[in-house]
């Protein structure tokens, strides 16, 4: 019988890690690289497509969250599958995928091609995502896991940085589906990286992808999300509404009785019982729902408030992902971590976080200098709370599991980034709403009805107070979630040491 690298010297337990770790970990960034450019370049595309493509808000918000429901329903599957496989195969197959759905998506011709192609792209996503944090948990050791991961976390704020600037000058001198093609180069590129240099792993003993649990997570969150989508438009009291939610959440319950029963979860739901697993997934659902859904109000409040171009916009998002870039890539955010350990720091970044979104919201409405200091804030918080979180998710969950780890992982990254654009846009649609008595379905169309100078000043400064009343709703609920995670770690730590 063949072995696997892995069976022969399992990395997790050799000293010091795999001999070419580094190179691997700088290669295996580029291809989570190629995923995150494409959703933060999207939201800058957000005024384009609504103009270009005649897209509604819902379009627009359909368009980020068909891939980020796709890729959370597989995230699992893909993350059982590599464990089973073979991580390498699949983070190359991943990035193929990828960058096939980016070409479809780039010649899409209407917003139901587009959000078509978006979906297909979630599938590549999937792969990616979890391989990459697979890979990164066995080769490196305990010693340099958290330094690792800090640097596997701040290619997302390369990507949030990069995306904006990348996209705007794009916007500028190209039509908007350049910034789908733009994914080709960096996926074939990776492509050959990973084929060169990254090892092969998997496990003999890896569990069977589990297909009804994909299917029912993806079904189940696609019906919350649309109807949280769709309330302003139709009311949250509507048949439509509300049978959508009623769908997902017997479908999310028939879910959890189901891993609970098969013999190969594709979630162990007896992971729930670490307190530790439990705090770091409720801190780690609530940073993607707040950034996530910050950036989606971000750019429409650079543009449409303050009256930015794209790329003024996108230089403009950048001190954030500057912020974290220098805090993690200097070793600081690490050694933070390490220093004050994983709840102090979880309940420190995540009030940072808050106090930045609020920050945006209170004094970025009328300029510029207010939201600067909240995205740096915001900064900050993301650099101490995002590592030491991932590692707690992952140091919770056995060796022989990183894939299904990295899946339960990114699945909270992404049902916190729909929901963040989902709950965050419909406060945003509500308070806008309830200001002006306007059918029109964005603000561009709203403008271009109104009749007066007056009427369009009226309607400009009830969406902006619809972008600080969701903005001030996200700081609530991350501040609210990081405190909770931090406080059941402590306790999960303090029932170890006893």
């Amino acid at each position: 019988m063949t072995t696997t690298p892995q069976e022969k010297a399992p990395p997790h337990t050799a000293p010091g890690g795999h001999p070419q770790r580094w190179l691997i970990l700088g290669v295996i960034c580029l291809a989570q690289l190629t995923v995150l450019l494409d959703n933060t370049i999207l939201n800058v595309a957000i005024p384009s497509l609504t103009r270009e493509m005649d897209a509604t808000t819902a379009d627009v918000q359909w368009m980020m969250n068909a891939y980020a429901l796709v890729q959370s329903g597989l995230l699992l599957t893909a993350g059982n599958a590599a464990d089973r496989y073979g991580r390498k195969l699949l983070l190359m197959s991943g990035l193929a995928i990828f960058g096939v759905g980016s070409l479809a998506a780039g010649l899409s011709q209407s917003p139901a091609q587009l959000i078509a192609a978006r979906a297909g792209m979630g599938v590549g996503g999937a792969l990616l995502m979890t391989t990459i944090l697979a890979v990164v948990v066995q080769i490196f050791d305990d010693q340099e896991r958290v330094k690792a991961i800090a640097l596997w976390s701040t290619v997302s704020s390369l990507g949030f940085a990069a995306g904006p600037l990348i996209g705007g000058v794009m916007l500028n001198h190209f039509w908007w589906g350049a910034i789908f093609l733009i994914n080709i180069p960096v996926a074939l590129l990776g492509l050959v990286a990973v084929a060169a240099l990254v090892p092969e792993s998997k496990h003999k003993a890896g569990d069977r992808p589990d297909l009804l649990g994909a299917v029912l997570s993806t079904i189940g969150m696609t019906a919350v999300v649309y109807a949280i989508i769709t309330g302003p438009e139709h009311g949250w009291t509507s048949a439509q509404v509300l049978v959508s939610a009623v769908i997902g959440a017997a479908v999310l319950g028939l879910f959890v009785l189901w891993e609970l029963r098969t013999e190969h979860p594709m979630l162990d739901m007896h992971f729930f019982r670490n307190q530790k697993f439990v705090g770091a997934v409720a801190g780690a659902i609530l940073v993607a729902f707040g950034m996530t859904g910050s950036l989606f109000l971000l750019t429409q409040h650079l543009q449409f408030v303050l009256g930015y171009e794209p790329l003024d916009a996108g230089l403009r998002t950048a001190p954030l992902a500057l912020t974290v870039v220098a805090l993690n890539f200097t070793g600081i955010g690490a050694k933070l971590v390490l220093k004050a350990g994983t709840p102090a720091a979880i309940a420190l970044g995540m009030t940072l976080v808050s106090a930045g979104l609020a920050a945006i919201a209170l004094l970025g409405g009328h300029g510029y200098g207010g939201m600067l200091l909240g995205l740096i804030v915001m900064g900050a918080g993301v650099a101490l709370s995002m590592p030491a979180m991932a590692n707690a998710i992952m140091s919770a969950i056995p060796p022989e599991k990183a894939g299904v780890g990295a899946g339960i992982n990114g699945t909270l990254a992404e049902f916190g980034n729909g929901l963040g654009v989902a709950v965050l846009g419909a406060v945003l649609n509500s308070r806008f709403a309830s200001l002006v008595a306007v059918s029109a379905a964005s603000l561009p169309a709203a403008l271009a009805a109104a009749d007066s100078a007056e009427e369009k000043a009226r309607i400009s400064e009830a969406f902006a107070s619809g972008l600080e009343t969701s903005q001030l709703v996200g700081a609530v609920a991350v501040l609210a979630g990081g405190l909770v995670a931090a406080a059941l770690l402590r306790r999960a730590e303090r029932a170890e040491s006893a």
